[in-house]
This record gives C-alpha cells, structure tokens and sequence, in this order.
C-alpha cells in the first residue's frame, strides 16, 4: 500500500491557498462584515444589559426589567401560564446563580445567528424547491456543513474576522443554516398541488402562489426550522467560547480547565434553562409536530 500513499492528492495545501486567497483578496468584505455583525451583537446586548443604568439605581433592577419583557412575550407567543411560569422563574434562577450577563451574551449571539441563518436560509430553501438541480448541487454542501468537525472551519473562520464574537458568530451560522433551507424546502414541497392549482385557476402568479399559498402552507415547517435553528446556535456556544466569544460558554471552558464541577453545573443548568425557555417561546404546535 506504500504505492498509495506515495502521491498525496494536495487536499490540505489547496484548502490552505483557497483561504490565503481569500484573506488577500477578501480583506475589504470580511472586514465589511465583521463591522456589521460585531455592531448587530452589540445592539442586541445594548438592549439586554441596559449600559445606560450602569452606576444609576436602576442597575440592579434593569435584568428584572428584562425578564419581565420576556415573559410578556412569552405569553404573547404561546398563551400559557406554564410558559411564562417557567420562563420568568427560569430566568431569575439564572440572576440568583450569578450568570445574568453571560447568559444575555449567549442570548445575543444565539439571536444574531438565528437572523442570520433564516434570512439567508429561507430564500435558500425557497430556490431549493422551485430548482431540484440547485438543490442537487446545495445538497452535498449541506451535508459537509452539519457533519465535518466545527473546529475545522473555525480555523479559517479565526483567520478571516480574528478572535471574538464574529467568528463564533459565522461557526454557529454554518453549523445552523442547513436546517432552516431544509425544512423550508419542504414546507414547499409539500404543498398539495391542488392548492397550487386553485390558485392558478384564479389568475395568481408564481409570486402570488409563493405569498398566499405555499408559504403559509410551509410556516410549521419553517417555524420548527427555527427553533431546530436556536437549538443548534445554542450547542455552540461552548465552541464559540474557544476562539473568544463571550457567554455561557466561557464559564464551562474554564470549569473544564480547572476540573471545577460546581461552575461547569451551573453554567450548564443556565444553558439548559435557556434552551428550554427559547424552544418552548418559539415552537407553535404545528412546528412541534414537525420537529
């Protein structure tokens, strides 16, 4: 078998001068980009931590301020009492352990990719239904997305943006993404085509038939695309830690570092609330079915 390994099949080498390339050529745009997301996270973060109470009376009472929002919009998603129960005892469970600010960091960076991977997602999966070769192509891209080891892409992700939020931010988005164009796709096709005909015999057009018949046809689909979305982000977070994302995760690095079992617990208990509180917000009844 020597004979095989003899011509080694430039793999590596060609990945490795397809980033150089981009790093060089690239600079500009990925520069563009880091700007943006940076500024998308620290809008969302200005809005959770509320830097302008720092130093003023309303600082401590800023986070119940939060968590009342959330469990008004938790009723407003789902109607229930047990929802907004638990939301609002989970989140002062995650003030009474000390992680309130971590946790609106992992909440800001979960929330900026989801944005991201359903606006792109969602035209994606859109295009994969109307074109069966595109969604040949995109499918095996796919694939590598969800399967091939996070910390593979995070070493180009280090390069091009640097260390912070940014690369966490597009290592949770290639991660993520694939759900949402999948099951947005078949949300699409999955519309009776009697529908699709009725509408036609109207006088609709292919923007009408999207608009007012496959895509409420296919909400479920994409809501439970959605929350796979949040869920997914949310594995990450321990990743986006590695390469300096803030967060829940930094707590769990550093307790796996220092074998400190109390701090990992914690901080994983408030990852776990938090999950629990976005997917029970988030998921309908026909996204729960679905997912």
């Amino acid at each position: 078998m020597d004979w095989l390994t003899q011509t080694k099949i430039p793999i590596g080498a060609g990945a490795k001068a397809f980033v150089d390339w981009l790093t060089t050529s690239g600079q500009g745009l990925f520069n563009f980009l880091s700007v943006v997301l940076e500024a998308s996270i620290n809008a969302l973060l200005f809005v959770l931590q509320g830097p302008f109470t720092r130093g003023t009376p309303l600082e401590s009472l800023y986070p119940l301020f939060i968590i009342v929002l959330f469990s008004a919009f938790a009723w407003y998603m789902r109607r229930s009492v047990g929802i907004v129960v638990f939301t609002a005892l989970g989140l002062l469970l995650i003030v009474n352990q000390g992680y309130w600010k971590e946790t609106t960091e992992t909440l800001a960076l979960v929330l900026a990719a989801s944005g991201v991977s359903m606006t792109v997602g969602i035209p994606l999966g859109i295009l994969a239904a109307r074109h069966p070769t595109f969604y040949a192509i995109l499918r095996p891209i796919l694939d590598l997305m969800q399967t091939i080891p996070t910390f593979v892409y995070l070493i180009p992700a280090l390069i091009l943006f640097g260390l912070g939020m940014v690369p966490g931010l597009i290592a949770t988005v290639i991660f993520a993404i694939p759900a949402p164009i999948r099951l947005t796709r078949l949300g699409i096709i999955s519309t009776p085509p009697s529908l699709v005909e009725a509408a036609e015999s109207f006088g609709a057009t292919p923007r009408q038939v999207l608009n007012k018949v496959e895509l409420p046809f296919a909400m479920p689909q994409i809501m439970a695309g959605l929350t796979q979305t949040i869920m997914l982000s949310l594995s990450m977070v321990v990743i986006a830690a590695l390469v300096g994302a803030n967060g829940l995760g930094v707590p769990v690095v550093r307790a796996l570092n220092s074998v400190n079992v109390a701090k990992g617990f914690e901080a994983g208990l408030c990852i776990v609330i938090l999950a629990i509180i976005l997917d029970r917000v988030f998921r309908t009844a026909e996204s729960g079915d679905v997912g």
